[in-house]
């Protein structure tokens, strides 16, 4: 695809969000991280933030990162609109405002003490995937002045690039040191919610808010529905285990 030049400046903004999230971070540390769901989901997306930095700016080895991105600045731009919807749940909250509906679950429940870390990080990526990732692509395509399948293969690569890590941060945040017992409600929902299915739903998303971009109430129309299917989800992943 063609080189999109005018934004390599697109680095520095993911440098700008990683600020942002490190600031978040450590804001909430050490003492309230631990207790806090957002800061729990904002540990896990900062360390894919910074690989997709490292792996953008090619300082991460090829065999860490699954490939090289085929169009570096597109992929950039992408990151970073990605991570603004996010930064925009956090600032919203901040000042009092609701948050989109896919995002408001994890900020009504982040300090109840019966939901596990796992369960607050599964439902931040479940509505940075299934509601922030394909308006991403949307923004990034009227940015750039492209069509989704023109970002086709940078969306891959972030793509495998958060599967790569998704099973870290599962292990990371699952509790003790073996596998979760059969009966353990958490089981059920480590196995319930599949990252892959997200993306490829996320993927088919974008293409149609696309195609419906010259009928904007309708537009719109899908989009807060898409919105508030996955406030469902996430609200179902965030149910008390213990």
């Amino acid at each position: 695809m063609a080189q999109f030049e005018q934004l390599h400046s697109s680095v520095p903004g993911i440098a700008s969000v990683i600020e942002r999230m490190r600031a978040f971070s450590s804001a909430r540390s050490p003492a309230g991280g631990a207790a806090d769901g957002v800061a729990v989901f904002n540990r896990v997306y900062l360390t894919v933030t910074e690989t997709v930095r490292r792996t953008v700016t090619g300082t991460v080895p090829r065999q860490t990162a699954g490939g090289a991105f085929p169009d570096r600045p597109a992929a950039a731009a992408l990151d970073v609109r990605f991570a603004e919807r996010y930064l925009a749940a956090v600032d919203a909250a901040a000042a009092g405002e609701r948050t989109p509906d896919c995002w408001h679950p994890l900020f009504q429940y982040r300090h109840h003490p019966g939901v596990r870390p796992l369960q607050f990080a599964l439902s931040g990526i479940n509505a940075h995937i299934n509601h922030d990732l394909p308006l991403a692509v949307v923004d990034t395509c009227r940015t750039l002045g492209c069509a989704p399948p023109d970002l086709e293969e940078q969306f891959d690569r972030v793509g495998d690039l958060l599967l790569m890590l998704e099973e870290r941060i599962r292990e990371d945040l699952v509790p003790g040191p073996d596998l979760l017992e059969l009966a353990d409600p958490l089981t059920h929902l480590f196995g319930s919610w599949s990252l892959e299915r997200a993306r490829e739903a996320a993927w088919s998303t974008a293409l149609v808010l696309w195609r419906l971009r010259e009928v904007p109430l309708l537009a719109e129309e899908f989009r807060r529905r898409l919105d508030a299917g996955a406030g469902l989800v996430g609200r179902f992943l965030l149910t008390p285990c213990r």
